[in-house]
């Protein structure tokens, strides 16, 4: 570049700089009075923020809405029957010397279970996460009414997991005792005015334990047991629980007449199996709670674990982890089918009448072999030696267990009705 030409570049910029000084007051002239952003309309506006509008409806759009909001909070409810059981490094809420309400024979750790494994797994359904038990929460939800449970040993499993997960937030009073074995018990958690109560009901309708000279079962499938039935007035959500005692030989009675038996050797009876006993007395019990109390949760058949062996041999139920993939089959499938099928007839009978639904655990509770006290049933059964017989229990679950998950499943249900 020569020396003219640099000369001329401080002139070339000074021209430069004055055009520009020009223009701006010009430009912002314009810009506040002919504002260019005032092309996009109020009608433009609101439809680009559409997500967030705040504006009156007629009737029709506040249907839409509801419509809009039961659409969500229905695709918010996934099939938790479906998923895998997953390790879980948290561990229970509480333990065998924290809860004071534990059957002996279910506080397998007291009992010398040397395995802790199966206390660190927690159910995960495929479309969802089922959030760790809230004792507070479930005690507001249930704030100033009475939850009952009712039915045989396997509703007081899930009765006493729930008291032990409530007491690691509030201390609950034992005000009713009466039974032998504790079978009908009430407590009260003062701080929120809740009652828990459990009635030892087997057959949930009417009839007679087998003892002593009866070597039997007794039932009346057409009304419920008065045991529990006197007191529906006092519940506000009922929780029934049945099924192993319909394996039990039996004599069934409707209306006063023999209907027949199951495993009976009486030349004058029929037999008839239990199958639709099970269902005629599912569906008397629900169609009691369901004409008194507006919430009832059935839970639904839980698996034993014996897989085949007998109930006093070596080595019965004693897996270490869940199994994966096992599907129900026979007695399981059937019992759980009678029970969905009746929950289901029984809400389309009541419609919005009553809150009505199945705790459906069957298939949750197949997966989890390793959560039975198995032998630890009774205090340190090897103390002395292995024996070449020992009583197992493989129905029932350890305390803490896997019956922690249904009370889990449960506040979830009693959650959504309180929406």
């Amino acid at each position: 570049m020569g020396l003219k030409e640099q000369q001329n570049c401080p002139s070339q910029r000074k021209i430069s700089v004055l055009i520009v000084l020009v223009f701006i007051p010009i430009a912002l002239f314009r810009l506040c009075f002919n504002n260019p952003f005032s092309a996009i309309d109020d009608t433009t506006l609101q439809d680009s923020t559409a997500h967030v509008e705040i504006t009156s409806y007629s009737s029709s759009q506040e249907d839409e809405t509801q419509d809009s909001y039961d659409r969500i909070k229905e695709e918010s409810l996934c099939d938790y029957t479906k998923g895998k059981w997953v390790r879980d490094e948290m561990g229970p809420l509480y333990n065998g010397t924290s809860c004071g309400t534990i059957k002996d024979g279910q506080n397998c750790l007291r009992h010398g279970r040397p395995d802790s494994g199966y206390l660190y797994w927690k159910w995960k359904p495929n479309q969802c996460d089922i959030p760790r038990f809230d004792a507070n929460r479930f005690l507001d939800l249930m704030r100033d009414k009475h939850l009952a449970f009712i039915g045989d040993s396997m509703a007081r499993n899930q009765l006493e997991s729930l008291i032990c997960l409530l007491s690691t937030v509030s201390s609950p009073d034992l005000v009713y005792r009466n039974g032998e074995d504790n079978k009908f018990r009430k407590w009260r958690f003062e701080s929120h005015n809740v009652t828990v109560s459990v009635y030892w009901s087997p057959f949930l309708v009417a009839g007679l334990e087998k003892s002593g000279n009866l070597d039997h079962n007794v039932l009346h499938v057409d009304r419920v047991d008065e045991r529990w039935g006197n007191d529906l007035e006092r519940f506000d959500t009922a929780v029934v629980s049945v099924g192993h005692w319909f394996l039990h030989p039996a004599v069934y009675h409707e209306s006063g007449s023999v209907l027949g038996c199951h495993s009976c050797e009486a030349s004058n009876c029929t037999e008839i199996g239990f199958f639709d006993i099970f269902r005629k007395a599912i569906r008397t019990t629900l169609k009691a709670v369901a004409r008194n109390r507006r919430e009832v949760i059935l839970t639904t058949f839980s698996p034993s674990h014996f897989e085949g062996r007998p109930w006093d041999s070596l080595g019965a139920c004693n897996m270490t982890e869940p199994y994966e993939g096992k599907v129900l089959e026979a007695l399981d499938l059937e019992m759980r089918r009678i029970e969905m099928e009746e929950v289901a007839a029984a809400k389309a009978a009541k419609g919005a009448e009553v809150r009505l639904e199945a705790l459906d655990v069957t298939a949750i509770s197949v997966l989890r072999p390793d959560g039975h006290p198995g032998p630890y049933m009774y205090e340190f059964p090897f103390k002395n030696g292995v024996p070449e017989r020992v009583h197992n229990d493989c129905l029932h679950w350890c305390l803490p267990g896997p019956v922690d998950t249904w009370n889990e499943i449960m506040i979830e249900m009693l959650r959504r009705w309180r929406v």
